[in-house]
């Protein structure tokens, strides 16, 4: 090959890499949703990506890249669901606990659904991400885990991506008819996982009574004040903590369960994230033998329902999460 050759292949190839990474982070926002784990989203992106440069030569533009790509991915994504093994949340296992009960012992991590940093699944269009974030819920993506392999990828693509029942077809290989028919057995099913899900709105930056809600909790929190923080909770709020599958549920059994188990908790600091799963997000430390330094504790979310908060959860599994979101494994005074 010529230099002049060679040159003009190098500039293909990274037109064609450029053209894959405009699609990253809808793809691990897909892949995420199915498996429910964002570390696995982004070896699922990655392998989509290798795979689409090996077989670039034969993508003949029948289809635009974008949907090629969503192909590959679900490909990609139903090799990695090959098994009986769903993501859950603490409250998809049991019932809820006694505040005073003993902890059990934890879960392995791939029992859990994960957290996804806001920036790995969001673009820069505040409006692109609104119309995303309810179907990055915590509780939709645990929803869906409920779903056969297939079903998963057919309710996403048609009522997330928006894809046609043709476009979807065509990627998994099967019939519009197939496509129709899985898609309200799959409507079926969310219908029924949903009912029991905690309810919680769409949570807007913007939003000065969001804002002000979630505000007033960072402040309760750190000042560990019991009284102030019930007052933020829903009637019928949960309070998890995977990797364990115990859970509590109402203000009271909150309150009670920070004084009692959750009592190393106190003088926690938390330090605001851009967000996760489209809920705003901290991340917590706590106190430390040495008073100048806090550790990690956990990767907090809040999930808001009018001007109460119905769902606080706290993802312990700091050695993977806080490089995740870009965190220091410890936090001195300024």
């Amino acid at each position: 090959m010529s230099e002049k050759a060679a040159r003009s292949a190098a500039t293909m190839s990274d037109d064609v890499l450029r053209s894959f990474e405009g699609h990253r982070r809808e793809l691990c926002a897909y892949a995420y949703r199915m498996l429910g784990s964002s570390f696995e989203a982004e070896d699922a992106v990655q392998e989509t990506f290798t795979r689409a440069w090996k077989s670039y030569d034969s993508f003949e533009g029948r289809s635009s890249l974008r949907s090629w790509l969503y192909k590959i991915a679900t490909n990609v994504c139903l090799d990695m669901l090959d098994g009986p093994q769903r993501r859950a949340r603490p409250m998809d296992l049991n019932g809820p606990s006694t505040p005073d009960s003993t902890l059990p012992a934890p879960e392995p991590d791939y029992v859990w659904v994960e957290p996804i940093p806001n920036a790995l699944a969001f673009g820069a269009d505040p409006a692109e991400a609104a119309s995303t974030k309810d179907t990055l819920r915590l509780a939709f993506v645990a929803a869906v885990q409920h779903l056969p392999a297939s079903q998963r990828a057919i309710l996403i693509m048609r009522e997330v991506l928006r894809f046609s029942a043709g476009e979807t077809a065509d990627m998994l290989n099967v019939s519009p008819a197939s496509v129709n028919s899985a898609l309200q057995r799959a409507r079926a099913t969310m219908s029924k996982v949903q009912e029991k899900s905690t309810v919680s709105d769409v949570f807007d930056e913007r939003n000065e009574e969001q804002r002000k809600l979630v505000d007033g909790f960072v402040k309760a929190f750190e000042a560990y004040d019991m009284d102030a923080l019930t007052e933020l909770l829903k009637a019928d709020v949960a309070l998890s903590m995977p990797p364990f599958s115990l859970w509590v549920s109402g203000p009271e059994n909150v309150a009670a369960f920070m004084l009692g188990t959750g009592k190393a908790c106190r003088d926690s600091r938390l330090v605001p994230l851009a967000g996760a799963n489209g809920l705003p997000a901290f991340g917590h430390y706590k106190p430390s033998d040495d008073p100048d330094v806090w550790l990690p504790w956990s990767i907090t979310t809040l999930e808001l329902n009018g001007d109460r908060i119905s769902g606080l959860t706290f993802f312990l599994d700091t050695e993977k999460l806080f490089p995740l979101f870009g965190l220091p494994m410890e936090l001195r005074p300024n």
